[in-house]
Order: structure tokens, then C-alpha cells, then sequence
């Protein structure tokens, strides 16, 4: 395949991107309009505040960091897309041919779009979620990546069937054994290794996607992204006005405060993002506005 021909992908694949983002920025903001009206209130919908972000002072591309604090319904989310490139430092390299990619000693320029969304809830009933997919391109190889996963601090059984069930469909009809295949790389990956435990109840986690077929790898990537609205939000809209204690709050902290060691510990997109020099502040967006630990 020719320059010319992945150029068009991948102006395509960045363009799903940011239309993905703006679908679930929208779907987000209307979730606080829902709670927020009715007679009497006088309270503001939470809006999320948008900055752009740039990667080597804008020379290597950038994005849009879109982030709603202080929400009736989101205490804290981020919605963040990016489009960025350049040449790969040699601990990155490295990172990169140890999981396979071939070229990198030859030609280590790199081209990536995607992206990432953390969302911290006000109610404790309410469970936190993560969400990224993303496309990677070297000089010798590209792939896809990418996933979902429901972070409970208390859990509903029924919650957890409704997101597994939109995950499965995500994968329905795109790779035989996908759904129990990413379920359990899900399983492994956001296990949290010096706490034993999961750092939630799962989902589907996928990487280095590539099965030769350019085209039905970006229509599974889009299925993730499409399914992930159906399966977050009627999780919100059933207890974004459960009534909650102090206890369940200070589970919800606690609970918070294991997300946040896996993702500055294990979490490989912090990493990259970090050692590849993406805006900082972007990158971290996935932090919870508050923690506790014991």
C-alpha cells in the first residue's frame, strides 16, 4: 500500500475520531440538562470547558482536551482526542519492538489518533468508566488498539450484564471468539498486581490489532466506539438518583484511589503519552478530582 493510500486512512480514521467525541461530549452534556431540570432549579447544566492540546509545541500534532468538572452527574470527566506524530524516542522504541513491531531500528517515525474518555461520577451508585480506541501507523506496520471497562465502586450485577452484553455486540460479527478473547485481555490487563485485585468489573480490551484487512479492523474499532454510549448511559440514568450515605461515598474515594494507581503504575497509554511528550495535563486527564487511601 502506497503513502498516498494510507494518508487517506488515515485521515479517515482521525475524522471517526473526533465525530465519535463530539457524539459523546453532546450525549454527556445532555445527561446533565436531564438532571438539572425541572421545576424551581436554578442550577447551571454542567458544560464541558475545551482546550487544545499540541504535542513538541504544535510541530508534532495535537488534539482537544474536553473536561466537565463539577457536575450534578459528573464530578469529573475527560473527553480527549488527538492526532499527533513525529519519531519515537529510543525507550519507546524499544517498548515498541519488544511487542513485535518490526522497523523501528530502521525508521521510527510514528503516526497516532484516538480517543480516551474517563468519566468519575457524583453518585457512588453511579459507576465510573473508561473508554479509548485508537489507530497506530509506523513505516512497517499499523494496528488498532483499544476497549472499554466499567469501574464500579459498588457494584450492581445487572449494571455489569447490561455492559458485558454491549460489548459482546460490539464484537458480534467482526472476529469469531472476539467478545471472550478481549473479555479475558481485559481481565489481565486492568488487574492491579500489588493490590490482587481487579480495578473494576471489566469489559473488552484489545491491542496491536491487525489482521491484514485495513478495512474490517476500522469497522470493528468504530463498533467499540459505537456501542459504548448504549452501554454507559442507561447505567446512569437508573442511578444517577439513587440516594447515597457517607459510607457509600467513602467506598466511592477509596475505590478511586486504586484507579488512579493503576493508571500512573500500569497503564501503557500514560505511559506513551508521557514519554513521547503529549501534553501532560491531557494526558492525566484521567486522574480522579479526589481520592482516599487508607
Amino acid at each position: 500500500m502506497t503513502d498516498t493510500d494510507f494518508d487517506t486512512r488515515k485521515a479517515r480514521a482521525a475524522d471517526w475520531f473526533r465525530s465519535l467525541r463530539d457524539q459523546i461530549v453532546a450525549a454527556f452534556e445532555a445527561l446533565e440538562d436531564r438532571h438539572t431540570a425541572g421545576p424551581g432549579s436554578d442550577l447551571a447544566s454542567g458544560r464541558f470547558a475545551v482546550t487544545p492540546t499540541v504535542r513538541d509545541g504544535g510541530a508534532g500534532g495535537g488534539g482537544l482536551m474536553s473536561v466537565l468538572r463539577g457536575g450534578r452527574v459528573f464530578e469529573k470527566i475527560g473527553v480527549n482526542v488527538s492526532t499527533v506524530h513525529g519519531t519515537l524516542g529510543d525507550r519507546a522504541q524499544r517498548a515498541m519492538a519488544a511487542r513485535g513491531v518490526p522497523g523501528m531500528a530502521d525508521d521510527p517515525r510514528f503516526w497516532a489518533s484516538g480517543i480516551s474518555l474517563v468519566a468519575h461520577m457524583r453518585n457512588p451508585h453511579c459507576p465510573a468508566v473508561h473508554m479509548n480506541t485508537r489507530m497506530f501507523w509506523t513505516p512497517h506496520a499499523w494496528w488498532f488498539g483499544g476497549g472499554a471497562d466499567l469501574n464500579p465502586a459498588l457494584e450492581y450485577a445487572e449494571d455489569t450484564a447490561h455492559f458485558h452484553a454491549q460489548m459482546a455486540a460490539a464484537c458480534d460479527g467482526h472476529g469469531e471468539g472476539y467478545y471472550p478473547r478481549f473479555k479475558a485481555w481485559a481481565d489481565e490487563y486492568f488487574f492491579v498486581p500489588h493490590r490482587g485485585r481487579a480495578r473494576g468489573v471489566g469489559g473488552i480490551f484489545y491491542d496491536d490489532l491487525n489482521t491484514g484487512d485495513w478495512e474490517a479492523d476500522f469497522a470493528f474499532t468504530r463498533s467499540v466506539g459505537a456501542h459504548f454510549l448504549p452501554g454507559f448511559v442507561p447505567l446512569v440514568d437508573r442511578r444517577r438518583d439513587t440516594p447515597w450515605a457517607d459510607e457509600d461515598r467513602e467506598k466511592q474515594l477509596v475505590h478511586r484511589g486504586l484507579y488512579a494507581e493503576y493508571n500512573l503504575v500500569y497503564d501503557r497509554g500514560t505511559k506513551f503519552g508521557l514519554e513521547t511528550g503529549h501534553d501532560a495535563n491531557a494526558v492525566l486527564m484521567s486522574l480522579p478530582p479526589i481520592a482516599k487511601w487508607h
